[in-house]
């Protein structure tokens, strides 16, 4: 991927960012620019999973799929890797999911990403549609619930150590921070 990322010049398009392929950093596409980070710490992978494993029921539950880490196509040149995604069924070999199937994105907040998560795929994830967005916040073992207004996300609840975050949408589930950020 080292070679293809240094000689290319301009803009990527989407067709020029899938045709990357899997690659062991987290690749993501903004508007025509990579946004590169390193592979997510143990820790990180861990919570991910975590989460999961308690979402994972609930969506089936309700006729929907949680994914781990996959690309997103949120617009065409906008293609975020959310650590979480709760979505209506897809094609599991397709390079991406749409947004317009996308239920809730979760997203787990590393000091390396936290003005990504909070800000920028904040506001991206609303711009496409996505009612429901999750953040983990790891350093201070919280959970933010965000629904979207309009354009924008806005808090609809959040946990700290000791309480329950309560999803009734689109899924039913109880998360206690503690039982995914240790």
């Amino acid at each position: 991927m080292t070679a293809a990322v240094f000689d290319h010049e301009g803009p990527w398009t989407e067709e020029e960012y899938l045709a990357l392929g899997e690659t062991r950093q987290r690749v993501e596409l903004f508007d025509g620019s990579l946004h590169v980070t390193p592979a997510p710490t143990p820790r990180h992978q861990r919570i991910s999973r975590r989460l999961g494993n308690i979402l994972e029921p609930a969506a089936e539950a309700v006729g929907l799929e949680l994914l781990e880490a996959v690309n997103v196509r949120l617009r065409p040149g906008r293609v975020p890797i959310p650590d979480l995604v709760i979505t209506s069924p897809v094609d599991l070999d397709e390079l991406y999911v749409e947004a317009a199937g996308v239920r809730l994105v979760g997203e787990i907040v590393s000091r390396s990403n936290a003005a990504t998560d909070k800000v920028l795929k904040m506001h991206y994830y609303a711009s496409a549609g996505i009612d429901w967005y999750l953040l983990v916040d790891q350093e201070v073992g919280a959970l933010h619930l965000y629904r979207r207004q309009g354009r924008h996300h806005v808090e609809h609840s959040t946990a700290k150590r000791g309480e329950t975050l309560t999803l009734t949408e689109p899924v039913q589930a109880a998360i206690r921070p503690e039982d995914v950020v240790t």
